[in-house]
């Protein structure tokens, strides 16, 4: 039992309710759980090792093997039970998933009770990255409620010795006999469906998307009640009796260790326990701790004040010569020489060496921080072999991982328990906080509480990538591009596992660079090296921000040179509906072609609904557009904008168009798409992370600021194209154009135009 404290005087105490607790619980009551059948992911999982992964049946839950893929059970009061598997941290996928599984199984959404999932290797990946929840489960998930479905429909007919045909579950909780007017409520089956063998996938039939109830429609979030009330429990909420609270003095500069300590004036704060020392990672750094010295105290005021108390002399090591200015020029100049080929088309050498309208130019995106409004926070209870952690992650599994390897325990001992998160856009998948916790609360014998300041959060962050690319072109006497070279430099994400990283792996290079959208007959797309000195990571899109900056806005400045409207032209690079080589993996390409007749069509619905061409702009007003496929959506975005004489910009209206493939709540996608704009707003405007004599210069808000009220889009309108493709990404590809698109349209307002992020660089505010 643990006591949380929420945002109101409210004291609640709950239990931790795990997966094996929960099936065990609902066994006790007559309860019938379901479990799917393994899917290619899961059973990936199983092979891996994971405990407890040998297939069974309902009724061999308890004491005996049971089916690794619980996601579902029902009560005999008819309660529907739904297991989230992923993180919610405003992305919805605590509704969008759990919607799946409940409209295959015909529940009534009113009698769903969505419980909260453990880390456990069960579930197959929990990682909560990558825009891939409803794309990678959506199948399984849909497989779990028909199978629970379908063994409901068996039991009533069992109970009624008719044919199994003659009965079907209606959307009202229950299954009918066709031939009569008897009804059995799934509560009241739910103790016969358990001694029913798990059907096998080729007896489900699955509802045709006519048939959906919840899939493709709107619904407010599952516990939005809940968030408006300051109910949810985040990880800053999490008491633990006994608990200590921890605050980190890390080195400022990667790879930095201690020298010397003086913690007198630190012991000497109330409530101050102790000092800590914590190692240093051993290269790469990966996901371990940064070290430095831990203040323990009773309450976090003391750990604060005895942190700044704190008299440390610091060997800074080799990125103490880091400074992001001259970092900037070396980056530029490799830019400028050839680097690593990354993909061919054609010969663009032969093109460019031919003369005529040659159009070159440089772009720059800096680093990025996360910055989410809940930092890092995470609590550990070390007791012996046994730890357990409640953190707001978006990667349970990777918290068990790294806390096993770190403590020198096996990852079953670990247990994970996820509380809601406070923003996540990728920071939260990184657990080093979390293995702070566990070896700070290993060191002292308590529950130890490590909270991140927001400075702590600002300086000490996986950054975005800093990027600088090269871009030319040879313009035929249409101004269409004959030739097309793109050079991209920046620190791998790579760097993060290995130290020896400089070049970009093909998942990078796979972001929006590797091959362009565009009817170009010669191209090549290059990579230049770089080392890393500080720690990278992925953020909300990954490199698919500053490759989308770059080529969206070259196509932009082709348009001038060659005279035409950015729109109209834009179009001509598309070119007409066929599927190109975007260098995926095979079975991904075979499930998600790049089809350029999607991306034309939602150019053309961005700029239709815009209004583009139509509109009279005055002075110091613009409209920008631009498009992108990532995570196999397709977005495009028109950005208008109003730009006064002393640079300041503000952004009436902004127009998105996606095609995500089959969606399975359009709210959730339409907050995520608004979101973007916001998230957008805030790195192009002013997101920028530099470094001095190693160390990060940036500490909080009043140097790292992220977008307010009057800085934000006032309208985001949202245009969703109905399909039928797999579903994709919705969380991140709202990203990537709407920079370009931000910045294509302050061109158009004022002609000066943008290379360099962010905009605040340029003068604009």
């Amino acid at each position: 039992m643990i006591t949380l404290e929420n945002s109101s005087t409210e004291t609640i105490t709950i239990e931790n309710v795990s997966r094996r607790n929960f099936l065990y619980g609902m066994l006790a009551t007559s309860a019938f759980v379901v479990c799917a059948r393994t899917s290619s992911l899961l059973a990936k999982a199983a092979g891996n090792g994971a405990p407890g992964l040998a297939a069974s049946t309902p009724s061999s839950i308890g004491g005996t093997a049971f089916h690794p893929s619980v996601f579902v059970g029902i009560h005999s009061d008819g309660m529907v039970y739904i297991v989230a598997h992923r993180s919610e941290m405003g992305n919805g996928v605590r509704t969008s998933l759990p919607r799946i599984l409940a409209d295959e199984l015909d529940a009534d959404w009113s009698r769903v009770t969505v419980l909260q999932a453990d880390g456990d290797t069960v579930y197959g990946s929990q990682d909560t990255d990558g825009s891939h929840s409803v794309r990678e489960f959506f199948d399984v998930l849909r497989e779990a409620g028909a199978t629970a479905r379908l063994m409901l429909v068996r039991a009533a007919a069992q109970q009624w010795g008719v044919p199994e045909s003659q009965c079907v579950a209606d959307p009202v909780h229950v299954v009918s006999d066709k031939n009569s007017s008897r009804k059995l409520g799934y509560g009241e089956l739910a103790a016969l469906a358990a001694k029913l063998p798990v059907p096998k996938k080729e007896e489900l039939q699955l509802k045709s998307p006519q048939q959906w109830r919840y899939i493709g429609k709107p619904a407010p979030g599952y516990d939005v009640a809940e968030v408006c009330s300051g109910k949810p429990v985040f990880g800053m909420d999490v008491r633990v009796d006994g608990m200590l609270y921890a605050a980190i003095a890390h080195p400022p500069v990667l790879g930095g260790k201690v020298k010397s300590v003086d913690d007198s004036a630190t012991l000497k704060v109330i409530g101050v326990k102790k000092t800590v020392a914590i190692d240093p990672f051993k290269p790469p750094h990966a996901f371990q701790p940064l070290g430095g010295v831990a203040v323990i105290a009773d309450n976090t005021f003391a750990a604060f004040k005895g942190r700044k108390n704190l008299k440390i002399e610091w060997d800074n090591g080799s990125n103490a010569s880091y400074n992001s200015a001259d970092y900037k020029k070396e980056l530029q100049q490799t830019a400028r020489r050839p680097g690593k080929v990354v993909h061919t088309i054609g010969d663009p050498d032969a093109e460019f060496a031919k003369g005529g309208k040659i159009v070159e130019a440089e772009y720059f995106a800096p680093h990025l921080a996360h910055a989410s409004m809940e930092p890092p926070v995470a609590v550990a209870d070390v007791q012996g072999e046994k730890v357990t952690v409640w953190s707001p992650t978006q990667d349970p599994q990777g918290v068990q991982e790294q806390v096993a390897k770190a403590l020198g325990v096996k990852k079953e001992n670990v247990t994970c328990h996820v509380t809601f998160l406070g923003g996540g856009f990728g920071r939260k998948s990184k657990p080093d906080y979390a293995v702070e916790a566990a070896v700070l609360s290993q060191k002292t014998g308590k529950p130890v509480k490590v909270i991140w300041s927001r400075e702590d959060d600002i300086k000490f962050d996986y950054y975005h990538s800093v990027a600088a690319m090269y871009l030319k072109a040879a313009l035929d006497d249409s101004g269409k591009p004959k030739a097309w070279l793109q050079r991209s430099v920046f620190p791998p994400i790579g760097s993060t596992f290995d130290a020896s990283a400089v070049y970009s792996g093909a998942g990078e290079m796979s972001m929006g660079w590797n091959v362009v959208p565009f009817d170009v007959p010669n191209f090549r797309s290059e990579n230049g090296k770089a080392v890393a000195h500080v720690r990278i990571g992925w953020l909300r899109s990954v490199a698919n921000i500053y490759h989308a900056f770059a080529v969206q806005s070259f196509a932009n400045e082709l348009a001038y040179a060659a005279n035409r409207d950015p729109y109209d032209y834009l179009m001509t690079l598309i070119g007409n509906g066929r599927t190109i080589d975007a260098s995926q993996k095979a079975d991904m390409a075979a499930k998600y072609p790049y089809d350029i007749a999607r991306l034309r069509h939602v150019t053309e619905l961005a700029a239709e609904k815009a209004n583009w061409g139509k509109t009279k702009l005055g002075k110091g007003t613009g409209m920008g557009i631009a498009v992108h496929r990532s995570f196999f959506t397709y977005v495009a975005s028109v950005v208008e904008v109003d730009v006064d004489d002393q640079g300041t910009i503000r952004i009436p209206h902004v127009t998105t168009a996606v095609d995500a493939g089959i969606v399975a709540n359009p709210e959730m996608v339409r907050q995520q798409f608004e979101g973007a704009a916001v998230f957008g707003t805030s790195i192009a405007r002013t997101g920028e992370i530099t470094a001095t004599g190693g160390a990060v210069d940036q500490s909080n808000f009043n140097d790292y600021p992220v977008a307010r009220m009057n800085d934000s889009p006032r309208q985001v309108d949202i245009h969703i194209v109905e399909s039928t493709a797999p579903p994709a990404g919705v969380g991140e590809p709202g990203v990537p154009p709407f920079v370009p698109a931000l910045c294509n349209a302050v061109f158009a307002a004022t002609g000066k135009r943008v290379r360099e992020l962010p905009l605040a660089r340029n003068g604009f505010s």
